[in-house]
This record gives structure tokens, sequence and C-alpha cells, in this order.
């Protein structure tokens, strides 16, 4: 497939904007291990409204957001051997690490100061073609379509590690129950866990997808759940869900806040942390994080409830997004 001598991107002009420009861009000559991929869908992240809204440092501009990206290999630069032209791949948040820092060293390249990150410190999927470091994109399970395979590259690899940093809690709480919500839960289920959903109060939706999904309870972040919790993982961006949850895990337990952005933390009684529970963050992903799950989510097929907006209509799902009025995940199709 040839490129195109332009083509149409949506493009944060301005810092802290809050909306995207269409915009006619050129591509540019591929570096070594670089890949040119036709893009066919990308999820809209919270993290995107984040970027756009100028809520995350070091964005800047002009930007093309966009990280959950699926798209077919159409060029390649010097020294690319993973994939071929015609391959179908996926472009998450990490775009490339240095490689040769402690953290890289030692399994936690998602730490490395010198990180690179899709959509916020290099362009990302917002457009009808995007470029990628080839030892950051991942081969998708053919199991999932376009459209269904986009979140999975944010909300189901960072769903996936916080899962994994809540620990064995049995009894789990999910508080923000969106695109990442609705898929960590169905892992939590199929692991065998007891899942109680929290929603944004009055978001019936939302409940609804998680009792079709069969947690065991759901409501809104205001409510108390039916039983002590041994963990909690928090997608909404509120600080002050942080005391909330607190209030009600058991001893031991971990609150972990999965968000690249929150809210300020209210003060809250020692109390509620006190006999070891513990709260913690998940930043950002390691490409063994995303192995892992794609290898999970190819043997466990997973639903995902998407609304699809064309790349043109970018600024109403970022405002769907923003309001509340997207049930499970936005994705664009390029």
């Amino acid at each position: 497939m040839s490129v195109p001598a332009a083509y149409l991107a949506m493009v944060l002009a301005q810092p802290g904007a809050g909306r995207l420009e269409p915009r006619d861009i050129a591509p540019l000559p591929l570096a070594r291990r670089q890949l040119r991929l036709r893009v066919h869908t990308c999820g809209v992240c919270r993290s995107d409204l984040h970027v756009v809204d100028g809520e995350l440092p070091d964005v800047q501009v002009p930007r093309i957001p966009g990280h959950e990206i699926v798209g077919t290999v159409v060029e390649r630069g010097p020294g690319c051997t993973r994939f071929a032209p015609g391959d179908r791949i996926g472009v998450p948040w990490l775009a490339g690490t240095c490689g040769h820092c402690g953290y890289c060293g030692s399994g936690r390249e998602n730490l490395c100061a010198k990180a690179l990150f899709t959509g916020c410190t290099v362009d990302g999927g917002y457009a009808e073609y995007a470029v990628a470091d080839e030892a950051f994109a991942f081969a998708l399970p053919p199991n999932y379509g376009d459209e269904q395979a986009a979140p999975l590259l944010c909300a189901g690899l960072i769903g996936h590690r916080a899962l994994g940093a809540a620990g064995d809690a049995r009894t789990l709480g999910i508080y923000g129950f969106g695109a990442a919500g609705h898929l960590v839960a169905q892992t939590a289920l199929a692991q065998g866990r007891r899942v109680f959903a929290f929603t944004r109060p009055g978001d019936g939706p939302a409940q609804a997808l998680a009792r079709d999904l069969g947690v065991h309870w759901a409501g809104d972040s205001t409510e108390a759940p039916p039983a002590p919790m041994d963990g909690a993982i928090l997608f909404a961006p509120v600080g002050a869900l942080v005391p909330q949850s607190l209030r009600h895990v058991a001893p031991g337990g971990t609150v972990v806040c999965a968000g690249i952005h929150m809210s300020d933390i209210p003060a809250f009684a020692y109390r509620w942390l006190w006999m070891e529970r513990s709260i913690r963050s998940v930043a950002n992903l390691t490409r063994a994080d995303g192995e892992g799950f794609f290898r999970w989510a190819a043997a466990h097929p997973l639903r995902l409830a998407t609304t699809g907006y064309a790349l043109r209509d970018a600024n109403r799902a970022l405002d769907d997004l923003r309001a509340g009025r997207i049930t499970g995940a936005a994705v664009l199709h390029c």
C-alpha cells in the first residue's frame, strides 16, 4: 500500500485547548526500527482527555493524541524484523525507553525517566497513519476485531497491571466502571474473585453493564459495599475515593490508584490506613505486561462494550467521555 502525500489527523494545536483541529499531515521518513501503520481504529482513553485538557506535563504541541492504536503495517524503516507489511499490530501507551537505566535493566521499564509515550510525548493514533517503534508494538489476538482490539491496548493492559498490584484480593472493588473497569472485572471474575462495581452516582447504564457481566454487586461510589473488600482498584480520577475505598477495605488490603492523573487526595484518619492496609499507584506498563495480557485475552475471550466514532468526530467522542455519556469504551474509526 502506498502512503499518500498527506493524510488526515486530529491535532492538539494549543496546550490545554480541550479541542482538536483537523489537519493534513505530510508523512516523515522512517527512522531505524520504525513502522508506519495505516490506522484502522484508535481507542479514546481518559488519558487522552488529560492530554487535551492540559492536565499532564511535558505535552508539546502540536500533538496527535491516541495510544490504543490498531493498524496494518504499510512501511518499514531500517532494521525492522519483527513485523511484515500487511501484519495487523497494536501500539500502546509506552512508545520507547532508554533501555539501559536501572529501571530498564530490572524489568521496570515503565518507570524509565526517559520513556516516551504514544499520543503524549510522541504523536499517536488520532490519524489515518501513525508511526511506532516496532520493539514496543504488539501482535494482536485474531479473535478480536479492530474496534474490540483497540481498548485492550490501554484499558486492558493497565487493568491487567492494576489487578496484579491488588494481589490475591478475593473480594475486589472496582471504582469507575468504564473501559478499564469492565475489562478487569471480567478477568477478576474468571479468576474466581468476588467483584463489586462502583460507578458515578446515577450511572444506571454502567451499573447495568456491570450486572450483565456478572459482578456480585453494583452501586454508586457513595455507597458502602455489601461486605468488606480485600482490595480495591480506582480507575476514576477522583482523589476523594481513596479514603472512601479505604474505609471499606479489610485489614491487609490494598487500594490501587490506576489512573495517570487524579485530583488531590483529601486528609483522612490514620485508623482507616492502620492494620497494614496500603495505597499504591500503577504507572504505565511494561512490554512483559502486554505479552502476558494478550496471551490471557487470546485464551479467555473478553466482551467489549464499545461505541464507534468517525475520526473527524474525535472532539465529540472526547466530549462524551468527559461528560460520562459513554458506557464501556469509545473507539475512533480512522
